[in-house]
């Protein structure tokens, strides 16, 4: 549960936001304008805060400019109801996390975004496995993150890529200098080049003064980029020339500026095959892939879903503040036999549900509300499963499918890539 303000003048929107983020199991206090939102922040803490572009008294992007002169401010969604380009980049350049259109695309993207920018307080950054596979896996990651390389981590939605990253930062020779996570699918298009590089005053509409970028910002330590395949070959372009020179050119610059930075990259694409397709250029794949690490499937790790379930139920009591539930045999038993297209975040989300819902009380497999892999007698191979684990949620969800991604514990992104590769868009 995070503590979330939300800041609007309208009172039937904040109802809106309140009641949406309140069913994803946060706890929300509201505000009519930056002003009381100051007041509220001097008070008390917040994990992050939602507010209007346009308000009387402080609009949004006073608030942000208040908020990032705090010490260890939380970050900021700014809301805005004309969605333009120029407000959006304002936002950003001011310091907000992000931004997202009023009215909301959906309740999903919202809860998707909030969860995105939200810290892990119950995940540690540890690694939770007996695997064979998974240890020898975890010694080369200790083994590399000495050397000065970069590294590319690739693996399903879910598996733990971004844990793995902090992991090689955490034990490498930069870890007392920053650590800085980038989500390329996050970053609307238009805004990329200025979030990656940085820009110069003048640049664009709104760029009133000069703002670093995601590079300089990681410089002394490492910049993390998950999804990378995602990127435009524009960009992809910019980049190689970033990692080939170890300097930055901010857009709307005259000069380079150098930048000493260790990058890791993530996918859960098959970038040899987005080289092959011309979708992902083969020099930047090389330069990235010097290392690759590829983080296993749960269901290739099966051995290892009790031992996590155990771990995931003592952090969520914790967190939720309840005694720490028992697992029934026969949860136990549902949980190692489910197919979990979603991985360790899927398997994590089912049991924070079930924390939840049953309050310090024992879990039984009725409390985990799993979407079934395959009926009795089904083949079992991973496509099957998938297939079948989609299609239950898309039945339970009545095709909405940002509800059908929540109930797996992928994106929505990542389902309509699924549902594509297994011939269901």
């Amino acid at each position: 549960m995070a503590r979330i303000l939300v800041v609007d003048d309208e009172a039937p929107f904040r109802a809106l936001l309140r009641d949406v983020l309140e069913e994803a199991g946060h706890a929300v206090t509201e505000a009519r304008d930056g002003a009381e939102a100051m007041a509220l922040v001097a008070r008390q803490e917040f994990d992050l805060i939602l507010t209007d572009r346009r308000m009387p008294k402080v609009d949004g992007l006073e608030l942000v400019r208040r908020l990032r002169a705090r010490p260890h401010a939380p970050p900021v969604v700014v809301i805005t109801a004309h969605g333009t380009i120029p407000e959006a980049v304002e936002a950003v350049r001011l310091g907000a996390a992000d931004y997202i259109t009023k009215p909301l695309p959906s309740p999903g993207a919202l809860v998707d975004l909030v969860a995105s920018l939200l810290p892990r307080e119950d995940d540690s950054g540890d690694i939770v496995t007996s695997d064979p596979r998974m240890v020898e896996l975890l010694d080369l990651v200790d083994r590399v993150a000495s050397r000065d390389v970069a590294v590319l981590v690739t693996g399903e939605s879910g598996t733990g890529k971004d844990l793995i990253a902090r992991r090689l930062h955490s034990r490498s020779p930069r870890a007392r200098g920053p650590y800085i996570a980038v989500n390329a699918a996050a970053i609307p298009e238009s805004l990329a080049e200025s979030e990656l590089f940085g820009a110069e005053k003048g640049a664009f509409t709104g760029a009133d003064q000069a703002r670093p970028g995601r590079f300089e910002e990681a410089s002394g330590g490492t910049l993390f980029l998950d999804e990378v395949g995602e990127l435009s070959l524009g960009l992809q372009a910019k980049l190689l020339r970033v990692l080939e020179g170890r300097v930055v050119r901010r857009l709307g610059g005259a000069r380079d500026l150098p930048i000493d930075v260790r990058v890791i990259g993530a996918t859960n694409r098959d970038l040899t095959d987005a080289v092959r397709e011309g979708s992902f250029r083969q020099d930047l794949f090389f330069r990235l892939a010097v290392v690759v690490i590829h983080v296993p499937a749960l269901r290739e790790r099966s051995g290892d879903v009790p031992l996590l379930a155990r771990h995931f139920v003592e952090r969520l009591a914790a967190r939720h503040r309840v005694s720490v539930p028992a697992l029934t045999e026969d949860a136990v038993l549902a949980l190692a036999r489910h197919a979990w297209p979603g991985n360790v975040r899927e398997l994590r989300n089912v049991l924070e549900r079930a924390v939840v819902v049953r309050g310090g009380e024992a879990i039984r497999p009725i409390d985990l509300a799993l979407v079934p892999a395959a009926g009795d007698g089904l083949p079992l191979d991973r496509s099957h499963r998938e297939r079948e684990a989609l299609l239950e949620a898309l039945r339970r969800s009545g095709g909405r499918r940002e509800e059908a991604a929540r109930l797996v514990g992928i994106s929505v992104r990542t389902l309509y890539y699924r549902l594509k590769q297994l011939g269901l868009s």
